[in-house]
């Protein structure tokens, strides 16, 4: 779009579509690289998971919803399983650790555990739903630049198979809980290498000027390892961790990330004498949330980072030949939950607004919004969306799907084709975002949160049931503040340091008066009163 000197709005192009989105030629279809696996349509027209129409699950359940494919969430687990790690076996071996920062209930929990992987956690909060379903401990990780005592006693208390430490300020937190508790805490140190991933700002985090790990540059990694050693009595370095952002498309940056933590393994070995076991190269694999993004396969990004944490343990073989080499981790989050969910809305108005040069912009209100999907406000993520109740025959509209909320960053998606025809009362849904929507979702203008549900062989079943008002009333302490007058809860007068006054006196009678209207002097009253009583003036006080 050619810029203009009296701003955007009179730019040639405002209100079209982005270069990146073609007008569809058949605005009812599909894309498959963006929907779960069992989404299609049925023959009525309707959108439908493993068989169950969309119109079946707004009856039941109401809009807006999480609706989330349970075999594709599982599907997506054991690829990560089977075939990410394959590649591995002929270097030192893979483990994958669920990020349950990008979906967590007990449900999914208990789907991840049962697939064989490992967790990432990131708060006691998310601890504690693996504690409830019964996670093994020993196959839990837990992240965090800020992590509390009570956090880390939870952690070493449960058995968590490793923390990974982020200031110098919790490695010595974590000794003292670890001596508390009479264990070896394993911990891994989080490195900042200085890659930036080609995201967006706020989720690219493995440049210098961010809040997490420690800077490989500036010596910060080594001198954390070094701190971790002397704690060798209450401190196992189990190895190296890094995450270079969200939403990756290609295998570059961790590349480099593998090359320079490999370089800072070796050094510890060197002077250490230790050679550390595991080594976690992070998440961020990306997913297809339009046209425009073609993520790899699990199977694509470990046949690629096999190769090239192959290539850069060369060194360290060569240096350290009869030392194990490290077992790699990652953790994916996103590219396992994100397309195995879709969010269901109820059209509410259509309203088409002219933007300029005689442009019109259709804004298409939903039933839900920023507080169950606030990434496109947050990062100005991109959607997609498709007629979900019906099918039509009208032609393509371009829309902005927008929220209810008070805000005008309330946007969902930012621009679609949608059929000329929509109408209140439509359903439409918005693929990928079974990932940072509900763990990211908010009560913004006191909208309780919608459920998610869980489809399999076509039988659906709440997984996370819908907020309610009486939920958000519930933290709400109306108590009106008590009277001081109340004889409720009233504390006792202090005891007076002086003697209690006489409320009455006995009056004592006046004389009578003499003939002029004059009474006699009472016996007590002083001559100074006397004077003042017939008028006499008062004598000035000394200043």
């Amino acid at each position: 779009m050619r810029a203009h000197e009296a701003g955007i709005l009179h730019a040639d192009g405002y209100g079209a579509a982005p270069q990146w989105l073609p007008t569809p030629q058949d605005v009812n279809e599909l894309l498959p690289q963006l929907w779960p696996a069992n989404v299609e349509r049925n023959t009525d027209g309707v959108l439908a998971v493993s068989g169950l129409p969309v119109t079946d699950i707004a009856r039941d359940f109401g809009t807006a919803a999480y609706v989330l494919d349970e075999d594709d969430f599982r599907s997506r687990a054991r690829a990560f399983r089977d075939d990410f790690t394959a590649p591995f076996d002929a270097v030192a071996g893979a483990d994958v650790y669920y990020a349950g920062k990008a979906f967590l209930c007990s449900a999914v929990a208990r789907w991840v555990m049962d697939e064989g992987l490992n967790l990432d956690t990131c708060s006691g909060g998310e601890l504690a739903v693996a504690q409830r379903v019964g996670f093994p401990g020993e196959r839990i990780a837990l992240h965090g630049n800020n992590k509390s005592v009570a956090e880390l006693r939870q952690a070493l208390s449960y058995g968590v198979g490793r923390i990974v430490v982020d200031s110098f300020a919790e490695i010595d937190r974590v000794a003292e809980v670890a001596a508390e508790l009479g264990v070896v805490a394993p911990v891994m140190v989080r490195v900042t290498v200085g890659v930036e991933a080609h995201t967006h700002e706020f989720i690219a985090t493995a440049h210098e000027d961010q809040k997490f790990g420690f800077s490989l540059a500036g010596g910060q990694a080594r001198a954390a390892i070094d701190a971790i050693v002397a704690k060798g009595d209450r401190l196992r370095l189990l190895g190296l961790h890094s995450h270079i952002g969200s939403q990756i498309f290609d295998v570059s940056g961790f590349e480099i990330a593998a090359r320079r933590l490999v370089a800072l393994h070796t050094e510890v070995a060197d002077v250490h004498g230790i050679a550390m076991p595991e080594m976690d190269l992070g998440g961020g694999y990306g997913i297809a949330y339009t046209s425009e993004h073609s993520p790899l396969t699990p199977g694509e990004l470990g046949t690629q980072m096999a190769a090239l944490v192959d290539r850069e343990l060369k060194e360290l073989r060569d240096g350290h030949p009869d030392a194990p080499l490290p077992r790699i981790s990652i953790e994916p989050g996103r590219a396992i939950a994100g397309p195995s969910a879709f969010t269901l809305y109820e059209i509410g108005t259509v309203k088409d607004v002219e933007v300029a040069h005689d442009a019109i912009r259709s804004y298409v209100s939903v039933d839900g919004g920023m507080s169950d999907n606030v990434r496109t406000a947050l990062y100005g993520a991109d959607y997609s969306c498709t007629l979900a109740g019906r099918t039509s025959t009208a032609g393509p509209r371009l829309v902005r799907v927008v929220g209810r909320h008070c805000e005008s960053g309330d946007i969902v998606v930012m621009d679609e084709y949608l059929p000329a025809d929509i109408v209140p009362g439509d359903l439409i849904a918005v693929p990928g975002t079974g990932a940072y929507c509900r763990s990211l979702s908010n009560q913004y203008n006191h909208t309780p949160r919608p459920p998610v549900i869980a489809v399999r062989d076509g039988v659906a079943r709440v997984i996370v049931r819908r907020e309610t008002i009486d939920d958000l009333l519930a933290l709400d302490v109306d108590e009106p503040p008590r009277s001081r007058r109340s004889d409720d809860h009233r504390p006792a007068d202090p005891p007076s340091r002086r003697p209690a006054r006489r409320r009455c006196r006995r009056r004592q009678r006046r004389p009578p008066a003499d003939h002029a209207g004059r009474r006699p002097r009472p016996a007590h009253r002083s001559p100074a009163r006397a004077r003042r009583h017939r008028g006499a003036p008062r004598r000035p006080r000394p200043v």
